[in-house]
């Protein structure tokens, strides 16, 4: 299945020992190649060996940590982040069930970011070089990794609109369309979620200040267009949402 150390600083985080079944998970339609036969089937839940489990508030690598393995969500929620030389962070993307972490490693072989648990997570491990021979054998999987390289690079541009040519109403619709738009592919509601990510990492991410990010949202309760209890958000007008962003691309992750 598919989702993404000098030694890191976080309490280290065991693999649990259980085989783990690429073939019999729910979120296999968003990680694994159509029209497998079932040996290569077999073969991929031979390359995922291992699940790993991340408690909220930890980090499942650190950027400088060494690259070796590609980690697909299994269930929770991720934020990837870099620190800026007057060590603030810099929040560069969420990730949810189905996605992956850890590509940010492959050009360098040491992680550039750092992956942290926004709730108690789960990630399926999966050995990079193994995956790279695996590809070489058929040619599905490797169609397969290549959209997903594709994707990120999608939601990069993404990123880079909202940030060069949004403002700050539109930037936060296009966010909370994009988030729905994801929950959705995988069962969850298109109109309610519970934020894993507090407005501070949201602004971070969006460009935004916290005070920001606040206003907005309590301008979107009073415009009809959400319904806000904290982090519990309900969209109301989705419509109107949408044109917010001016019929622009809410690709951004």
């Amino acid at each position: 299945m598919f989702t993404d150390t000098a030694m890191s600083a976080s309490t280290p985080i065991k693999p649990e020992p259980f085989k783990v079944a690429c073939s019999s998970c729910n979120l296999r339609e968003l990680c694994l190649p159509v029209g497998l036969s079932q040996e290569n089937i077999d073969q991929i839940d031979n390359m995922v060996g291992q699940r790993k489990q991340v408690p909220r508030g930890e980090a499942l690598f650190r950027s400088g940590d060494p690259f070796q393995s590609i980690f697909a969500v299994r269930t929770g929620f991720f934020k990837t982040c870099v620190s800026s030389e007057d060590g603030r962070d810099q929040v560069t993307g969420f990730q949810m069930a189905g996605e992956l972490l850890g590509l940010d490693g492959i050009s360098s072989d040491h992680h550039s970011c750092d992956a942290v648990a926004l709730e108690d997570s789960q990630v399926c491990v999966i050995p990079f070089s193994r995956l790279e021979e695996l590809s070489r054998e058929f040619n599905e999987l490797q169609r397969q990794f290549h959209k997903i390289m594709s994707r990120e690079i999608v939601r990069d541009h993404g990123v880079m609109l909202l940030l060069g040519s949004m403002r700050a109403e539109e930037r936060l619709a296009a966010f909370l369309l994009n988030l729905t738009q994801r929950l959705q592919a995988r069962g969850f509601s298109a109109s309610s979620l519970v934020l894993r990510m507090t407005r501070e990492e949201i602004g971070s991410y969006l460009g935004l200040k916290l005070e920001t990010v606040s206003r907005t949202f309590s301008k979107f309760q009073d415009d009809g267009l959400l319904e806000v209890k904290q982090r519990q958000i309900r969209i109301i007008d989705q419509a109107g949402l949408q044109q917010l962003v001016n019929g622009t691309n809410c690709a951004a992750n």
